[in-house]
């Protein structure tokens, strides 16, 4: 009997809450990233059993940011509702990359990526440390191959991610704007 295969891309629905806008009635773009982040950390919690802070408790390890690459590509507007889609795509023995797309409701047009680097950190001696083997299993049963990641393309990365809604649009008889 195999294992049930973890859902690579999981995704939630979020409405835009006035108190995160900006004067124009927008999404201001440094809760994009807690948007982005939240909605990823329920991702690991209810579809891969992972706790972030336990895993830092009990493996003394942590995943720390060490950088952001973000593009704002349409506004989220207050009390909109918006699709966030979180994956894995990349990783290594001692960092990952999550790749995030926030998009309209009917997840057709996206509104921003983001592309969190991550490194697995030694909670005692604050450098990388390897990931333990059965976090290596995981994370290579999450790692989306279809995204050809490539440190240096994440414009590129944004052209394909439209031409594909697009595609999907077309398909689905909606109009372009």
């Amino acid at each position: 009997m195999s294992a049930t295969p973890l859902l690579r891309t999981p995704e939630s629905r979020h409405r835009v809450y006035f108190q995160d806008c900006d004067q124009l009635g927008h999404l201001n773009n440094a809760r994009y990233l807690d948007y982005f982040l939240n909605a990823r950390e329920d991702h690991t919690t209810q579809h891969y059993a992972l706790n972030l802070g336990q895993l830092a408790r009990e493996q003394r390890a942590a995943w720390v940011i060490t950088k952001h690459h973000i593009s704002y590509l349409k506004p989220a507007n207050h009390a909109e509702e918006v699709l966030i889609r979180t994956q894995l795509i990349h990783f290594d023995n001692t960092s990952l990359v999550v790749e995030m797309q926030m998009l309209d409701r009917e997840g057709l047009r996206l509104k921003a990526l983001l592309w969190s680097e991550m490194a697995f950190l030694n909670l005692t001696t604050g450098k990388r440390t390897d990931h333990s083997d059965a976090l290596m299993d995981m994370l290579e049963g999450l790692d989306v191959e279809e995204v050809n990641y490539e440190p240096d393309g994440f414009d590129e990365r944004i052209r394909e991610l439209r031409h594909e809604l697009k595609a999907q649009r077309k398909q689905a008889g909606i109009a372009e704007e």
